[in-house]
């Protein structure tokens, strides 16, 4: 075991949640370090496609705080898009109306309007909203951490009790199913197409009758195609049937993509859990162990506000 420090923070996990978590904490002066099995471009973050919008999470109430807070975090990164890898986009959300997101989106600046039927057949939602270069952004956000003092060691943690430090911060994600352990947090398998992009300067996201998924996320030099959320799948394989399926329902909405290079192709798994675990738990030894887990695919849309929330928590012990 590393020795404890008196005030030092070890923060498990360098995805998107653990290192907004870190950042928020170092720049309040904490003695940070980040421990992460993969390197920081590598993480299950690093595969998202990333559009702020709360998708699959709970507690409903906390999650749009936490996703309000993290939205106006992200309107002010998009005004240095080519350093943090944030920029506000306009796009299509279907089968969303204005009404309901009004009700809890009230205050920020969402561009938000009616998509008429010849835009979006059976109604959608335009909203300029925060899209993140994931692999850009992290690295931005290492950077950022660095900046602040904060140190990043590549680690396999096996049990968090090796996490010697007064406080410790259980960013893991998928990884808490083993470590907490927590068998309530399941995988939940995306899959993407990465796509030349043939002149798409919008996002799409819809979910059809049948309950699949389409959705096209512009990005610098490329086209994020997407996508699936299948359960309890744990293959990070891409199924070539599934990407065909894939380019095929984003070509639905425009023809275009159908004739695009494909680049890469991608898979991850979210951490699904029926709530967000963010709350500090008191050991036997006096230590403080914040968790900070189970996000499943909105971690980008909430990772600011659980970050703030999860640093409160640490600075209580």
């Amino acid at each position: 075991m590393e020795t404890g420090r008196s005030g030092e923070v070890i923060v498990v996990g360098g995805g998107v949640i653990g290192l907004t978590t870190a950042i928020v904490l170092a720049e309040s002066g904490r003695r940070v370090r980040v421990w992460t099995r993969e390197p920081v471009e590598r993480t299950t973050s690093a595969v998202a496609g990333a559009l702020w919008w709360p998708y699959r999470i709970e507690p409903e109430a906390s999650a749009r705080a936490w996703a309000l807070t993290s939205f106006d975090v992200y309107e002010e990164l998009a005004t240095r898009p080519g350093r943090t890898g944030v920029r506000m986009v306009e796009g299509v959300q279907g089968g969303t109306t204005l009404e309901e997101t009004e009700a809890w989106a009230s205050g920020r600046a969402l561009g938000l309007r009616a998509a008429t039927a010849e835009e979006y057949p059976g109604g959608g939602l335009w909203a300029r909203l925060p899209l993140i270069d994931m692999p850009a952004h992290l690295r931005w956000l290492r950077e950022r951490f660095t900046a602040a003092g904060g140190t990043v060691k590549a680690r396999a943690v096996t049990d968090l009790a090796e996490a010697e430090a007064p406080v410790v911060v259980n960013c893991t994600g998928l990884g808490a199913r083993d470590l907490v352990p927590d068998t309530s947090v399941r995988p939940v398998r995306g899959q993407l197409v990465v796509v030349e992009n043939p002149g798409i300067r919008t996002w799409l996201v819809s979910t059809g009758a049948d309950g699949e998924m389409a959705y096209f996320f512009p990005q610098p030099g490329r086209l994020l195609l997407g996508g699936t959320a299948v359960e309890d799948e744990w293959s990070l394989v891409p199924d070539p049937a599934v990407a065909e399926a894939i380019v095929r329902r984003c070509a639905a909405w425009r023809p275009e993509i159908a004739g695009a290079r494909v680049l890469e192709h991608r898979a991850g798994l979210r951490p699904a859990r029926g709530a967000v675990r963010l709350e500090r738990e008191l050991l036997s030894d006096g230590r403080v162990l914040v968790h900070n887990y189970g996000h499943g695919g909105a971690g980008v849309t909430v990772a600011w506000g659980c970050a703030q929330e999860a640093a409160g928590l640490a600075a209580s012990w």
